[in-house]
């Protein structure tokens, strides 16, 4: 009965709002002038297509893709460098850095400037990207993320030791309380699994860098 009703919760946008809000620690960002002093724009990956014959093969997924067109718009707006970042999610997949500068040249026309492609975690994204910035001088960032995953993220850079300016995409809108924000459908149950997912990687994250020799 108890586990019926929270599937039930879960699976309305009123309550999948809520909790995608809580992780969210930045507003969008709606004028540049923050990003004055910033030295280059850091875009993390997210997810992979493995079968995109149109495009040649393997293609970045529509997480990615999200971030990387919002890295473009604030290329275009600042000519700020791009840093993408993102290993092998699978072994026999291609380094997500590499599809991501691909996608980029080919969809955006935009050469980046450095690709990281090692990482495979959040905190990975930081630990070999950040090196890559601080060799060139790179000291204060805007990060591209979506919102729900910027909490993590921008405490991965700056316990790496950079100054970050959080540029999240796809915020969530405060609910209105209106009758369809409780009828319950599959996107709602979806964004709810992703917020209870992203919430429990952020204690985690909090919890090890408090612990014993963390320097934190």
């Amino acid at each position: 009965m108890a586990a019926g009703m929270a599937f039930c919760l879960l699976s309305t946008p009123f309550v999948a709002a809520h909790l995608m809000r809580r992780l969210e620690v930045a507003e969008a960002l709606t004028e540049l002038d923050v990003l004055e002093g910033v030295e280059a724009i850091v875009v993390l990956s997210a997810d992979i297509v493995h079968h995109a014959p149109e495009y040649g093969g393997e293609s970045v997924g529509p997480l990615t893709l999200e971030r990387l067109r919002y890295a473009a718009h604030l290329r275009r707006a600042t000519g700020l460098p791009l840093l993408v970042t993102g290993g092998q999610i699978s072994p026999w997949d291609p380094p997500l850095g590499e599809v991501m500068a691909r996608v980029l040249a080919d969809d955006f026309g935009m050469k980046v400037t450095w690709i990281e492609s090692e990482s495979r975690t959040t905190l990975d994204h930081a630990s070999f990207g950040v090196p890559v910035l601080r060799a060139d001088g790179v000291r204060r960032i805007c990060l591209v993320t979506h919102a729900h995953h910027m909490g993590r993220a921008k405490l991965a850079f700056e316990d790496a030791g950079l100054e970050v300016v959080p540029a999240p995409i796809r915020s969530t809108a405060r609910p209105r309380g209106l009758w369809r924000d409780f009828v319950p459908g599959i996107a709602a149950l979806h964004a709810s699994a992703v917020a209870i997912r992203e919430g429990a990687a952020g204690l985690v994250y909090r919890v090890r860098r408090r612990g014993p020799g963390s320097g934190t």
